[in-house]
């Protein structure tokens, strides 16, 4: 079986082996808490490698950190390197298969703000795509203009979470963050619960997510840093059965690589 091994250069000794084929693929999730007493993820280190320990139990062989880059945490951007390297020396030492990679989850109402070199500190993977959190309350125009603002800067984005800010116009919101160039990623625990999972669903089946996460900020509980079983449930939309190869890996293994990335499709036109 041929295998791919990725180096994160910016992450001394962290290497990614990815084989090809099987049902098991492994997975990279790029939305997750897991840097210890920088925001409201993991509290210490070893909630950090329990959380690890999940992922490596469900097939999660990469892990972005993504700590809240927003003006109500003291988040300092230029130690999330030197944080990620901790975690991994400490995760190499349990014998943990899992590596972590940085990132940062930048509010919209901060992305303006931030240097060049500071995007690309908290790039995901630091290659050149940004993960842009949503504004509280429904999406609005701001959104889709930060979006353009990345894109001007020559950085594409990744949507966190859009299922989160209802509105009766969230599908027209979400195509045109698409139409701009933005990929959507929508919480992997989501698609599990009772209450939520129909209009993940829903929102899956229209075209409006391409990627999944676990958005995981505490082994203590919350939600788990798992994606299978969520992506068994994709599985379940005829329409996206072809694509399911690209969502779990294709996609976020170029977005950690700073890839170009073409969508394979797009938001289901709306009838009625």
């Amino acid at each position: 079986m041929p295998v791919i091994v990725a180096r994160c250069l910016s992450v001394p000794g962290a290497e990614i082996g990815f084989a090809h084929g099987g049902p098991r693929a492994p997975m990279i999730d790029l939305h997750c808490h897991i840097l210890p007493g920088v925001d409201d993820g993991a509290l210490d280190i070893r909630d950090s490698a329990a959380m690890a320990r999940q992922a490596a139990a469900d097939g999660i062989e990469a892990i972005c950190a993504t700590p809240h880059i927003r003006h109500d945490h003291d988040v300092r951007i230029d130690e999330v390197e030197s944080r990620v390297e901790s975690v991994n020396r400490h995760l190499r030492g349990e014998g943990i298969p899992v590596v972590v990679l940085p990132g940062g989850e930048v509010a919209e109402t901060a992305v303006e703000d931030l240097s060049e070199d500071e995007l690309q500190r908290v790039a995901l993977g630091r290659g050149r795509w940004i993960l842009l959190e949503p504004a509280p309350g429904p999406l609005g125009d701001s959104l889709l203009r930060r979006v353009e603002h990345l894109a001007e800067r020559g950085h594409r984005t990744v949507i966190a979470h859009p299922e989160r800010h209802l509105s009766a116009d969230m599908y027209e919101r979400i195509a045109a963050l698409i139409e701009a160039g933005a990929l959507v990623q929508g919480t992997a625990d989501f698609f599990l619960r009772e209450r939520t999972a129909a209009g993940m669903l829903a929102l899956a089946a229209a075209g409006l997510i391409h990627l999944l996460s676990s958005d995981a900020h505490s082994s203590h509980g919350g939600r788990p840093v798992k994606m299978a079983a969520a992506f068994e449930r994709l599985a379940e939309i005829d329409s996206l059965r072809p694509h399911l190869e690209w969502m779990r890996k294709t996609a976020p293994r170029a977005i950690v690589d700073g890839d170009e990335l073409d969508r394979p499709f797009g938001p289901v036109p709306r009838t009625g």
